[in-house]
């Protein structure tokens, strides 16, 4: 076998062993000015169906806030002005112009900018780990709750265009709901969402066309627009507009969704979408439910569903089902997405990955994520019962994944931007004011359902971290109990083993050691393999890697070479093609049908001592044993992967 050594740029430390890369390619940038508006629709249905529904309850929740001893004009329009200013600072100016300049190699997101940032600083740092792993983790309590909040927001609106419907049926009709949308996860989003967009195109406009029938209520609405009645409101109201603002903030979860799909549709759809399609429609309903309040105090019960005519509230009630369902959608595959870049980061083990269509490689579907996440939506739904309630534990998750962008901003602006330090600290702290703002108000919701955004997200984050370290420990165990691997080739030059046709791929997790595959085919089956591969697979901190810099070739004597392949932490690692490609690049020439992969398959047991308290050693464990064959995870055809077990305390 003959090599040749490809350049490629140095990509970041591989992940512990155990694990490897993966999560998904999107779909490619640079699209021309012709698809511009139709990726803007599909970011008007994907990115914003979180945020896009928010008026079904924002207000509603504000008002019963701001209501103690009946309803001011003064209270609505500080609470609009504080939604139409929300919208304004947090998803306009920090998100849509701001934080979405952090691109990363076109990708965005909590993990993507924490990838930016250790690139900026040049090194993993604990403080930069442990913000973009605790944004992660926080992420999936938004996860579980906005399919739970939306829904339940949707199907109680039945009650009103449905006078016969049975207030009890409302828990079982969602949850129903809920059961056959994420039963529906496993045939891919690829044909449903070619029907996203344009419905939620008419979802938009249809928000727009609500507001203007009322805004003619009392014109006088349009004042909110002054800041000085949100300032108003919140100096007036002392501990009451604190609470107000917790529920103000309903209003713009949703937008890091700007950020984190940037990769789909690309910065000017995203920004053209929000600036001139969905931030006017948002702001027109707001304003209309503001002025029907004004002009009609007793509506303030259910706002939004009671801006329809009595003949208008069926479609209305069956479009809001329709525009719920989008939104949970796009948040079950946000965490599908999320979920592959915390295993390509080595932040989680390997986890059964499905792709959902051959063409898009961001179409994917991870089983056992489903399943957890449907557990946790109805246990809520149950627990909580309305979406009233379940307002109480939404927005601490969103809040402190927002303040987590903050921080990492502005090593991204020192860092790699070359900002002046002073220069960030006065563009980031208006961002961490209202940040801690917000936050400290959702605070408050902590005894009445906030515990449960914390709490899971805090187990997550435990359980990263556990990973992190387990997998660490397992590492460092490995180096001291290896063999080097050029001492090895060394040995088998005086005393060669009897010879097999054909090539063998031995994976690992560092070439400077003998794999233990390797090692254990020495011992028991006593051949050696005509041409052999030492195979290591690493991730860079960049989304992809072009493919004439993905492969790093090393000969090691006439019969053995080292391959350290790369893949971006938005990747599938698709090892066959991989090698299959490199004879077109000049490189070794593999016949993968006479290629044997050999793989080790590691028994993990605890340690006495050592290591992680006994008690977290099994949490490892539990984890490893729940990990994904990685014959599968590497895209190794059955027939050609051979997997040599071995025992290791940890």
């Amino acid at each position: 076998m003959t090599g040749s050594t490809p350049v490629r740029e140095p990509s970041t430390p591989s992940p512990p062993p155990g694990h490897s890369p993966d999560t998904y390619a999107p779909a490619a940038h640079g699209h021309g000015k012709d698809k511009f508006w139709a990726l803007a629709v599909g970011a008007a249905g994907v990115v914003y169906g979180d945020i896009g529904t928010s008026p079904i309850y924002a207000f509603r929740e504000s008002l019963h806030g701001a209501m103690k001893d009946g309803l001011a004009r003064a209270e609505v329009l500080g609470v609009i002005s504080l939604m139409l200013w929300a919208l304004i600072f947090v998803v306009t100016i920090k998100y849509a112009i701001f934080i979405m300049r952090a691109d990363n190699k076109g990708e965005g997101g909590v993990l993507s900018l924490m990838a930016l940032a250790q690139h900026a600083i040049g090194r993993r740092t604990s403080m930069v780990f442990l913000l973009g792993v605790a944004g992660a983790a926080l992420f999936y309590g938004d996860a579980v709750l906005t399919p739970a909040i939306s829904v339940l927001s949707a199907v109680e609106g039945i009650n009103l265009a449905i006078p016969a419907f049975n207030p009890n049926w409302v828990q079982p009709v969602a949850i129903g709901i809920l059961v056959a949308l994420f039963a529906a996860q496993a045939r891919g989003t690829g044909k449903v969402g070619l029907v996203f967009g344009p419905l939620m195109v008419v979802w938009f406009l249809v928000l727009a066309a609500l507001g203007i029938m009322h805004i003619r209520d009392d014109v006088g609405i349009f004042a909110a627009f002054n800041p000085a009645y949100a300032i108003g409101f919140l100096t007036t109201h002392g501990a009451a507009a604190f609470i107000v603002l917790g529920s103000v903030f309903l209003c713009v979860t949703g937008a890091e969704a700007l950020y984190a799909d940037m990769g789909h549709f690309g910065k000017g759809p995203i920004r053209g979408a929000w600036l001139f399609f969905v931030l006017p429609c948002l702001a027109l309903n707001y304003l209309g439910q503001g002025a029907m309040v004004l002009a009609h105090p007793e509506l303030a019960e259910n706002p939004f569903f009671l801006m329809a005519p009595d003949w208008g509230l069926v479609p209305l009630s069956l479009l809001t089902m329709a525009a719920t369902i989008i939104a949970s959608q796009a948040v079950i595959t946000g965490a599908f997405s999320l979920t592959q870049q915390a295993i390509q980061l080595g932040l989680l083990p390997r986890l059964e990955i499905r792709y959902t269509n051959e063409e898009q490689r961001g179409q994917i579907y991870l089983p056992q994520i489903n399943w957890l996440l449907l557990t946790g939506v109805i246990a809520l739904v149950i627990v909580f019962r309305s979406s009233s309630n379940l307002a109480s534990a939404y927005g601490i998750a969103v809040t402190a994944t927002m303040m987590v962008d903050s921080f990492l901003i502005y090593i991204v602006m020192t860092k790699l931007w070359s900002f002046r330090p002073w220069l960030a600290v006065l563009i980031v702290t208006p961002f961490l004011v209202v940040d801690s703002a917000f936050l400290g108000a959702n605070l408050l919701k902590v005894f009445a359902g906030g515990w449960f955004p914390i709490l899971l997200g805090g187990c997550l984050l435990f359980m990263m971290l556990t990973w992190v370290r387990g997998t660490g420990i397992l590492m460092a165990k490995t180096r001291r109990d290896s063999v080097p691997l050029i001492d090895l080739i060394e040995s088998l030059k005086i005393g060669p083993p009897a010879r097999v046709r054909g090539t063998a791929v031995f994976l690992t997790s560092t070439l400077d050691a003998a794999p233990i595959a390797l090692l254990h085919n020495l011992k028991h089956n006593k051949v050696l393999h005509e041409r052999n591969v030492i195979l290591k697979v690493v991730t860079a901190d960049t989304p992809r890697v072009p493919d004439g810099s993905r492969a790093v070739v090393h000969k090691l004597s006439e019969d053995f070479v080292s391959i350290e392949l790369t893949f971006g932490f938005m990747e599938s690692p698709n090892v066959p093609r991989v090698l299959a490609q490199m004879r077109k690049s000049g490189g070794p020439k593999f016949d993968i049908m006479n290629t044997s992969f050999f793989l080790g398959r590691r028994t993990v047991l605890p340690s006495q001592k050592g290591g992680m308290p006994h008690w977290q050693d099994k949490i490892y464990i539990a984890l490893a044993r729940a990990s994904a064959n990685a014959s599968d995870f590497f895209h190794i055809p059955s027939g050609r992967a051979v997997e040599l077990g071995a025992q290791i305390v940890v």
